[in-house]
């Protein structure tokens, strides 16, 4: 051959090798530029591994091949295609992946960071050596190519035969490490971006769950706006001007914004609760109301009956029925064969039952929830206030038409008699002597009232100087009392009766006025000495302790009367004078009522007694000199102990002893309410543990509503009984009554906080005050403690009515009960009778002497 031919063959051999070089150059320049195209094409990782696998098959054979990734510090599997194993977790399903990949041949590539072609000569010599772990079938070729990523192995592309006529060489190294280097970027990249729109996706998901949060707490919050003006809605509507017809139209639609309402009506009970009328009634398939219908067996009277709402289905409807409770007497009244759920509510007045709520569907898709009843019977406790105001107003409104009515024609037959113009004069001339006279005079006994008492006063500081004259303070006993149990009607009867027996026990010169409620007062002209004073204080005395005549029944009063008198006028004052009465007649009420007291030094002294009793009082305190005496309270079923009234007294080393009334009354006086009830709970705390108390008994203990009343008392309080070494659920603590009726907001509230130490509560005195049964069924009480008096009155008709009245109204409110002041077995008789079985004897009649045990037998 010829050196031209050589030399033309040798470079056409150079640019075969060239050609072939460039075509693979190009090649692999198109599949990195189609790679490219799938990282900006690819909707996830999974197809961007899959577009690296298919352009790299058109490259080199790589049937059998993966992807490793680096995830901080662990290793993944992305992407794996094998002809011979099963993905490693499936092979290793005990092993951790991340492990099982470091130990092997890919471990070994990215800790090496260089490219491996491995047979498997290759690979046994490198596990011999310690650097990697045989894992899964052994192949033919592996090649594994490190993608780096500034410097550091972020993964590795991996391809492997497992046939020998499949093999790799330098050309498949240098095209992998090629694509390695291309990729790192974009596979990073990608990466990245997906962690992005998982961090998104996780965000939005946390997002939409805030957002579904705070839809629902806006729902509450609508809710509970639209229940709240719905209240005010059905309040404003028992002051309305609206007649009955359109006040029910009113009531329905704010039911309506509430909850479906497309079928309601209200039943309500007449005067003789006998009959049930229907003064609202829609209905979808009616519009005739039902008609008043005496008491029968249906839906409404099975509600009356059980006095609690209810929420029926229709299957519920017909297995009452079959049981024979509702239409079994009246089929006639069952038209429910269509209604799919029917929900009744009771409508109380005063506690009693007097109609009823209802609504009711007739499709499957209109459901009511047990929510639906709670609010309908929330809602039900105003709608019934309303109805009762509504009312009320109604019955007013015909009364005041009446009135006028009468009135009109009153005006009419007056304007025909009265022609003449000096009968009108004379008419108006009356009616302002009578404005003078009522300004100046008491407006139930007709007697001068205080500030015609205090000018008349006045005037004869004025224009006596030589004579003597006196003051009588006069308070009537037991007056409260009449009032409590008669009524005011009959208190002003007794009061009318009284100025009128007063009146006969005085000269025309002499005054009598009265300055308020059961205070008279006299004043005594004209004076001789100061048995002419005490002569009249004795009349007054014994006219007043005759019966008196009311309610059909007698009754026995009494007096307390202070007198001053006034010997030289220019050496006193109106104001001093009727001062010095006020305090002799409080003198005569502590020496135990019925008597008169005159007003002098004696009476001076007497309030330097007290001032000093009380300092005493105070050193008592400290000195622990008050005992508790434990008055017993009994079950008169089971003669049972109930509990034990711890009640303190004053062994005084000169006054001897001083019981639990008269001690209250000193610390009433001294402003120490509250330390005496503090010194009590201290001492039941010590004597707790010896009390002779059965597991189920309390202690009953009477505080002042001074507690109640101060922020900072409350707390006191608060801290006392939470030092206490006992249970606090033994305890029951018992508040005055009248202090309820006075300050109920703040009793409320201090009821709550006393509550939630475990304690019981209780009203004292109960009888005594004008709390209504609507006041006590909003207060967490438990317990009723009647008033003493009440025990002493049992025998009158009136007494035993009012105290059955008690007795239903506490066990509607499910309180117990307990008579206090019961002294005799004729009593206890008389209270078992009414159904009042749990009685405390007077704490007065037990009081133990100073030697004798504090635990009353």
């Amino acid at each position: 051959m010829t050196p031209d031919v050589s030399s033309l063959e040798k470079r056409v051999s150079r640019l075969r090798r060239l050609a072939t070089k460039f075509k693979r150059a190009e090649s692999a320049q198109n599949a990195l530029l189609e790679i490219s195209n799938i990282a900006n094409e690819a909707g996830s990782m999974e197809d961007f591994y899959q577009g690296i696998h298919l352009h790299l098959k058109k490259l080199i054979p790589a049937d059998n091949f993966y992807i490793s990734l680096k995830n901080q510090d662990q290793l993944e599997l992305p992407f794996f295609l094998d002809e011979k194993d099963a993905h490693p977790t499936e092979l290793y399903p005990n092993s951790n992946l991340s492990d099982m990949l470091k130990r092997g041949l890919t471990g070994y590539v990215l800790r090496t960071q260089k490219p491996l072609l491995c047979d498997e000569a290759t690979a046994e010599r490198l596990a011999a050596e310690g650097e990697i772990e045989n894992l899964g079938s052994p192949c033919h070729q592996w090649l594994g190519v490190p993608i780096i990523r500034n410097g550091l192995a972020i993964g590795a592309l991996v391809v492997q035969s497992y046939k020998s006529e499949v093999s790799y060489g330098e050309t498949e190294v240098e095209l992998m490490v090629f694509i390695c280097h291309h990729i790192a970027g974009v596979l990073e990249r990608l990466r990245h971006h997906e962690q992005l729109e998982q961090a998104i996706q996780q965000r939005t998901q946390e997002l939409s769950q805030a957002y579904d949060k705070l839809k629902q707490e806006v729902y509450e919050r609508r809710r509970a706006e639209r229940l709240q003006r719905s209240l005010f809605e059905i309040a404003d509507l028992a002051t309305s001007n609206l007649d009955m017809h359109d006040f029910y139209v009113e009531l329905h639609q704010i039911i309506s914004h509430l909850l479906p309402a497309n079928n309601c009506y209200i039943a309500l009970l007449d005067h003789t609760s006998t009959i049930l009328e229907f003064p609202f009634y829609v209905s979808q398939l009616s519009s005739m109301p039902p008609a008043p219908r005496p008491l029968k067996d249906g839906l409404v009277e099975y509600l009356l009956r059980n006095c609690k709402p209810v929420l029926l289905a229709q299957k519920d409807i017909r297995h009452l029925i079959k049981k024979g409770e509702i239409y079994s007497k009246a089929p006639d009244l069952n038209h429910t064969q269509t209604m799919q759920q029917w929900i009744g509510v009771p409508l109380r007045i005063q506690g009693e039952v007097v109609g009823a709520l209802a609504i009711y569907s007739f499709s499957m898709d209109q459901k009511y929830q047990f929510k639906d009843l709670e609010l309908l019977t929330f809602v039900s406790q105003h709608i019934a206030t309303a109805i009762e105001r509504k009312l009320a107003t109604e019955t007013l409104k015909r009364s005041n038409e009446e009135l006028e009515d009468m009135v009109q024609e009153r005006t009419a037959e007056l304007a025909q008699t009265n022609h003449e113009l000096q009968k009108e004069i004379s008419q108006r001339r009356t009616i302002e002597q009578k404005l003078i006279h009522d300004a100046k005079h008491d407006s139930l006994t007709g007697l001068p009232n205080r500030q015609m008492f205090m000018e008349r006063l006045t005037e004869t500081f004025e224009s006596r100087h030589f004579y003597k004259f006196a003051l009588l303070f006069i308070d009537l006993d037991r007056f409260k009392m009449i009032n409590d149990t008669l009524g005011h009607l009959e208190g002003d009867h007794f009061l009318i009766e009284t100025a009128k027996r007063l009146n006969t026990c005085i000269r025309d010169q002499d005054l009598l006025a009265r300055l308020g409620g059961d205070e008279f007062v006299i004043l005594l002209d004209n004076l001789y000495n100061t048995g002419d004073a005490k002569e009249v204080a004795e009349r007054i005395l014994y006219e007043l302790s005759r019966p008196f005549e009311l309610s059909g029944q007698l009754f026995n009063s009494g007096a307390s009367i202070g007198i001053s008198l006034c010997e030289d006028p220019r050496q006193t004052s109106s104001e001093t004078l009727l001062r010095d009465a006020d305090t002799a007649m409080y003198m005569a009420k502590t020496r135990g009522k019925g008597c008169y007291v005159v007003f002098d030094e004696k009476s001076h002294q007497q309030m330097m007694h007290d001032l000093t009793l009380e300092n005493e009082l105070r050193q008592a305190f400290e000195s622990h000199q008050l005992q508790l005496q434990y008055v017993p309270v009994q079950d008169l079923n089971s003669n049972k102990l109930v509990a034990l009234d711890a009640k303190p007294y004053w062994q005084h080393p000169q006054h001897g002893v001083l019981n639990y009334r008269q001690l209250t009354q000193l610390a009433e006086q001294a402003n120490l309410q509250l330390e005496l009830d503090r010194y009590v709970i201290e001492l039941l705390n010590d004597e707790f543990a010896s009390l002779p108390l059965e597991q189920d008994a309390f202690v009953h203990i009477c505080l002042s509503s001074q507690h109640l009343t101060y922020k900072h008392a409350l707390r006191n309080l608060q801290n006392c009984l939470g030092s206490c070494r006992f249970a606090l659920d033994r305890l029951c603590i018992f508040f005055n009554e009248i202090s309820l009726a006075r300050d109920h907001d703040n009793h409320a509230i201090g009821f709550e906080t006393l509550k939630e130490l475990g304690v019981s509560l209780g009203i004292a005195d109960y009888g005594s005050g004008y709390s209504s049964i609507l006041t006590l069924s909003f207060l967490p009480i438990s317990c009723l403690k009647l008033e003493a008096e009440l025990a002493n009155g049992i025998q009158g008709a009136r007494h035993r009515r009012l105290l059955a009245a008690i007795r239903r109204s506490a066990e509607s409110l499910q309180l117990q009960l307990i008579a206090d002041g019961v002294n005799s077995a004729e009593q206890q008789q008389t209270l078992q009778q009414l159904g009042i079985y749990k009685v405390q004897c007077a704490a007065e009649t037990l009081l133990p002497h100073a030697q004798s045990s504090s635990i009353c037998a």
